[in-house]
């Protein structure tokens, strides 16, 4: 019995070594790749990134545009022609033509097809005197870095993260250029039409395309740590430090205007649209510093899950087919909105303080003329009574003269507030 049991006791302390020793190996293989290719692994080239990342947008756009196409119905234009003859319109106001795409483009004498594209200079001053001013205003004022702060560490930041605090923040320096501008006509799903009576679909509006360039340092640099809960709570903490910089920015940006609904049911202003293209092009400088003591620099990984982040949340909110709508105020002149004039710069509204200051040290200015107008009046009214008192003193002394004759002596009278006066020819007091 004994033979027969000490072979089989050696095979499986031998295959127990063989299967400890296979398990350590697998683990440090695993670590070794994750080593290799995750923290010291060569990320791909920002020009191949940039292509994948154009083929995935422009395929999306390519099926949505297919999708819209195939759920329009083939009667839409007599259904949106029938509906536009039956609103209501006042009778006190003229009944003027049909207004279409074709005949603003006539009036204005301007041709889709022939008219050259224009390069936008005057619009470059305009928007690179706003960026300036606003940022100015940043400059003075931490409501930027205070909005950023509490956006960063709202409700939506996890539960593995520490507080998030902003160590560094650069608006650049350059601007960004517009050019390129052209005007196209579209129709309500914003789809480019080949011409403004396109026999295929009916243009609704026309919107302005034009090129953007920005070759910019934008940066925010932000700290925080990361809190691994996981035997227990707090079991470690990995200070995380990341500097995101926005270099570069091109793409096609489209503008249009969308009318406002005259429906009753859905009473809606006139409204701003504008979105990119999806052939930008969008590229980061991602710095990023990973310990407390022994420090991983630049990690190539997280750099590329940063920006894949980024651009997923650019994407998300204004790149064709998701579009920004801006309502616009009433264009028609106010009262409130007249600037000018008499105001002068230290009292205009805006000038230096709010609208809410300026009523008030409006108030505080009109109070001080009225209290300066009433004690001025109270000046007025003293002096007349002064001199009421002075002719009754007058007319008193002539009718005292004319009792006791022309030689005799002249009482003096004392006013009320003590003062002397001598009547001509009286005796002087010795």
């Amino acid at each position: 019995m004994s033979t027969n049991t000490a072979p089989i006791h050696h095979e499986s302390s031998l295959s127990f070594t063989q299967g400890l020793l296979l398990g350590q190996l697998s683990i440090v293989i695993l670590i070794g790749a994750f080593i290799k290719f995750f923290i010291f692994g060569d990320p791909p080239s920002p020009d191949l990134t940039a292509a994948l990342r154009a083929t995935e947008r422009r395929s999306r756009t390519l099926a949505h545009k297919r999708s819209l196409l195939s759920l329009r119905p083939p009667s839409a234009h007599s259904h949106s022609h029938t509906q536009n003859l039956s609103r209501k319109r006042s009778s006190a106001l003229r009944n003027p033509p049909p207004l279409t795409i074709g005949t603003i483009l006539s009036k204005t004498y301007y041709n889709v097809d022939a008219h050259q594209p224009e390069s936008l200079d005057w619009f470059n001053v305009l928007i690179a005197q706003t960026i300036a001013q606003f940022r100015a205003d940043a400059q003075h004022d931490d409501a930027i870095l205070t909005s950023l702060t509490r956006a960063l560490n709202g409700a939506s930041r996890p539960d593995f993260l520490d507080e998030i605090k902003v160590t560094e923040l650069s608006l650049g320096e350059d601007f960004p250029i517009f050019s390129n501008c052209r005007v196209i006509p579209v129709d309500d799903d914003g789809i480019a039409t080949s011409a403004p009576h396109g026999t295929g679909r009916e243009s609704k509006r026309l919107q302005a395309r034009m090129d953007v360039d920005l070759s910019d340092f934008i940066t925010l640099a932000l700290e925080t740590k990361l809190l691994l809960n996981y035997p227990k709570p707090l079991t470690a903490i990995l200070p995380v430090a990341l500097a995101v910089s926005v270099v570069r920015f091109s793409g096609t940006l489209s503008m249009s205007f969308i009318p406002s609904s005259s429906s009753p049911a859905h009473n809606t202003a006139t409204t701003m649209a504008f979105s990119f293209l999806d052939d930008y092009r969008l590229d980061f400088s991602i710095r990023s510093l990973v310990g407390s003591r022994s420090r991983l620099q630049d990690v190539p990984k997280i750099a590329s899950l940063v920006e894949k982040r980024l651009h997923d949340w650019f994407d998300e909110r204004c790149v064709e087919p998701r579009f920004q709508e801006i309502a616009l105020p009433s264009l028609w002149p106010r009262k409130k909105n007249t600037r000018g004039g008499e105001e002068t710069p230290d009292s205009a509204p805006g000038a230096s303080m709010s609208r809410k200051e300026a009523k008030m040290a409006a108030k505080e200015v009109e109070r001080g003329i009225m209290a300066e107008a009433r004690r001025e009046v109270e000046r007025e009214a003293e002096k007349k009574a002064e001199r009421e008192r002075v002719r009754q003193w007058e007319r008193d002394a002539v009718e005292e003269d004319e009792l006791e004759g022309l030689g005799g002596v002249r009482r003096r009278r004392r006013m009320t507030r003590g003062e002397e006066y001598a009547m001509p020819g009286s005796m002087p007091i010795g």
